[in-house]
């Protein structure tokens, strides 16, 4: 996988007619905030596609014994976290509000008192300090960090894989703003499933950066066993191979479900359950581990297969004569073995005319504030900037970006 986040090519714009004209060849400047779920971030990155700060107060450790993200918990927690964390922001790039040329905020999808924290903290600074607001879509800041991480390489159109807590996607990312969902989850995210299976198996999450259930469930897979013992080769069986030790019916693997390009976890997860339910009491040790490695194998060769055929469905329906490259990020795409798996896959592709693959680094998977400042900045060059009265968008699909009407030109 090359790369890490670098330095793209400056695109130099002509200032907003508010502002005081900028000194030639200065970068363009964006802060960027985000609150959709339990992580409070701030960040400040240029058009250099330098990350100038970066700061995050994350609360694993208030939601864990609650089993789950607490929505009141959470506002609770962002309301004392947001003051510091846009402070610390400022300090650690060495810059003050003047030096701010736009405030980019996650508008959408998430928790809607959450989200309401950020936007709110976002909209006065902006309104305050006479600076362009803009909202981002948290699914495609998600999309577009790798554009900052792997600078010059990765060109519209491309293949997005979205996966994270809340979704599961299979985007075709025509420009900024421009999309075409491939595929979604029918029912839970790959992230939800990975997060009750964890608790399910009691496992304790996973402290610090990047923590959290979800975590603790690919620590614990790295100690399980996925195949039986090796069958011995002879030469009645040339052909014997390790059978799985917990096999599981990969999702939507039937006849009528093969082509479809949607997800599905809840029969998986489902399983899974029945499994821990018989099993658990009574073999604890070794078991909590396989379990753990048989759903992440399976959740994974899901994915794969679907991503497949979203390779497929974009050369043959979509006119693409080949998607530019596929792009793996969201929280679960911090996971080395789905990366992994991803990454041998594309290799293979690639040899036969196939598609490289790129993924951001682990620390900018999980939501960020250097993801939601590149969006706003990737918008802002695109002449998008909200207005001061938009609202929050718990609900809000992605698709409808490219339609939404609070949109007015920035650039001259």
């Amino acid at each position: 996988m090359p790369g890490e986040c670098g330095y793209p090519s400056a695109v130099e714009n002509g200032p907003a007619n508010s502002q005081p004209p900028k000194s030639a060849g200065a970068p363009t400047v964006v802060l960027g905030i985000e609150t959709s779920c339990d992580d409070t971030a701030a960040a400040i990155i240029d058009s250099h596609g330098r990350i100038l700060s970066e700061v995050a107060r994350g609360q694993a450790a208030s939601h864990e014994p609650k089993g789950g993200i607490v929505p009141v918990l959470a506002v609770a927690k962002h309301v004392e976290n947001m003051p510091y964390v846009v402070k610390e922001a400022l300090d650690q790039s060495g810059l003050t509000m003047a030096d701010i040329d736009a405030v980019a905020v996650t508008r959408g999808p998430g928790i809607s008192a959450c989200l309401s924290v950020g936007f709110n903290a976002a909209k006065t600074l902006a309104a305050v300090h006479n600076k362009p607001l803009i909202g981002a879509h948290h699914m495609e800041a998600h999309a577009l960090t790798a554009r900052l991480c792997f600078p010059d390489q990765i060109e519209f159109p491309f293949l997005s894989l979205l996966i994270s807590g809340g979704h599961t996607l299979l985007l075709a990312v025509h420009g900024v703003g421009q999309y075409t969902q491939l595929g979604t989850t029918r029912d839970d995210s790959i992230g939800d499933a990975f997060d009750k299976v964890a608790r399910a198996l009691q496992l304790p999450w996973k402290s610090g950066p990047g923590g959290g259930a979800g975590a603790a469930l690919e620590q614990a897979a790295q100690r399980g066993e996925l195949y039986e013992s090796p069958v011995a080769i002879s030469e009645e069986s040339p052909r014997s191979r390790p059978s799985l030790k917990i096999p599981l019916r990969v999702p939507m693997s039937v006849n009528h479900q093969v082509a479809s390009l949607d997800f599905s976890f809840s029969g998986l997860k489902a399983d899974v359950f029945r499994r821990i339910e018989a099993e658990l009491a009574s073999h604890y040790g070794q078991f909590v581990f396989d379990m753990a490695a048989a759903f992440q194998y399976t959740a994974t060769r899901h994915l794969l297969q679907k991503v497949k055929l979203g390779l497929r469905y974009c050369q043959t329906e979509l006119g693409m004569a080949q998607p530019r490259a596929l792009v793996c990020s969201g929280g679960v795409a911090s996971n080395t073995y789905i990366r992994g798996q991803l990454q041998d896959w594309a290799a293979a592709e690639k040899g036969g005319g196939g598609i490289p693959l790129f993924c951001p680094p682990p620390r900018l998977c999980t939501d960020n504030g250097v993801m939601v400042a590149w969006a706003g900045y990737e918008r802002l060059r695109a002449n998008m900037v909200d207005s001061y009265d938009i609202g929050v968008m718990p609900k809000w699909p992605l698709e409808d970006l490219k339609n939404w009407p609070n949109i007015k030109p920035y650039f001259r």
